[in-house]
């Protein structure tokens, strides 16, 4: 039997799977990257889709054509029940693939910080993030609202809607549970301008809190990721 398939797309380059790709081998995925602008993605099918996070805003069509086929292509899975993963860009792409209007947060969120579950979310693979009050990485500066049909699962007080599933097959993530530490230090430097511009924000302290954080970030994310796996099917 050939190995279950793992797409990630992939919108810049150092905002990649990280430990989830080791992860994915581990459970028996060919895990690949479809590069957003450059590859051909609408007729992509594979057992598992991840929606990975960049530095643009899921409106920038205009700006972005290759978005148009990015969110029919969510659209048509999210439809037909195929498991998909969105992780911040990619979540707030499915929020917009589903109806749901997404927009400018009332502040940025970028650190590390927990995130409060609702009652869903406590009993779904979402319940290992948020264990022993653990923190995740925050980096974005839009939200959305929840979408008909879907449940949330946890959230911020900026923003109230972090998480949420549709069935049994689709999970949003507005936040990054899949980042290591030595991983992070990639986006220190590929999102330089935007740590530099952001008000009491500084690459030090970012590092700071990674090397805090980080460790301890990974078993969690393991068992999540196992989980939302097998509740998959996967």
């Amino acid at each position: 039997m050939p190995p279950k398939s793992a797409i990630a797309i992939r919108h810049v380059a150092f905002e990649d799977l990280d430990s989830f790709e080791g992860l994915l081998t581990r459970a028996g995925f060919a895990v690949g990257y479809r590069e957003a602008a450059v590859d051909e993605i609408a007729g992509l099918d594979p057992d598992l889709l991840i929606v990975l996070g960049g530095p643009i805003s899921v409106n920038d069509e205009a700006d972005h054509p290759f978005l148009i086929d990015e969110l029919r292509l969510i659209e048509r899975r999210l439809a037909a029940g195929r498991a998909t993963l969105g992780i911040c860009l990619g979540a707030q792409a499915m929020a917009k693939a589903l109806g749901a209007r997404v927009y400018p947060a009332p502040a940025k969120e970028l650190g590390w910080a927990p995130v409060a579950l609702t009652a869903a979310g406590r009993t779904h693979a979402t319940r290992h993030l948020a264990a022993e009050g653990g923190a995740v990485l925050h980096w974005h500066g839009e939200t959305f609202d929840l979408p008909a049909g879907a449940t949330l699962l946890a959230s911020t007080p900026p923003c109230p809607h972090q998480a949420f599933a549709l069935g049994r097959n689709a999970l949003a993530l507005q936040f990054h549970v899949e980042v290591t530490a030595p991983g992070l230090e990639r986006w220190f430097i590929g999102h330089a301008l935007e740590i530099a511009t952001t008000p009491g924000v500084g690459v030090a302290a970012l590092r700071a809190e990674s090397r805090r954080f980080g460790p301890g970030l990974l078993p969690r994310a393991t068992r999540f990721l196992a989980s939302w796996l097998a509740a998959a099917g996967l």
